[in-house]
């Protein structure tokens, strides 16, 4: 198993019987939903989390992060993604998508 994905099933562990929290597949990757958006999943070996727009620049201006492009040249405004090796908390980056995700409305 790769560190990726490791980290990746502590957080499903942690966040899966919250109440509103659904755990599948999302764009073709696990993810992880709350109130049917999502706020993390995990893509080709990185963790993917949607955070507000400012808060998104900021961890790529800081080089946490890239932006996450499902497409190449299709950057998503919310979304960072971070390799395992970035030095970054994915529990903290979580935290902080899950607080974001859970005030949107669902669409």
């Amino acid at each position: 198993m790769s560190d990726a994905q490791r980290l990746f099933d502590e957080l499903v562990a942690d966040y899966r019987d919250r109440p509103g929290v659904a755990f599948g597949r999302m764009m073709s990757s696990p993810g992880l939903r709350i109130n049917g958006k999502i706020f993390a999943m995990l893509v080709r070996g990185h963790l993917v989390v949607r955070v507000p727009a400012p808060r998104a620049a900021e961890l790529v201006t800081d080089g946490a992060g890239v932006p996450f492009e499902p497409r190449p040249g299709r950057a998503m405004r919310e979304w960072v993604m971070f390799e395992p090796a970035s030095g970054v908390d994915w529990d903290v980056l979580a935290a902080e998508a899950f607080a974001y995700v859970s005030t949107l409305r669902k669409a």
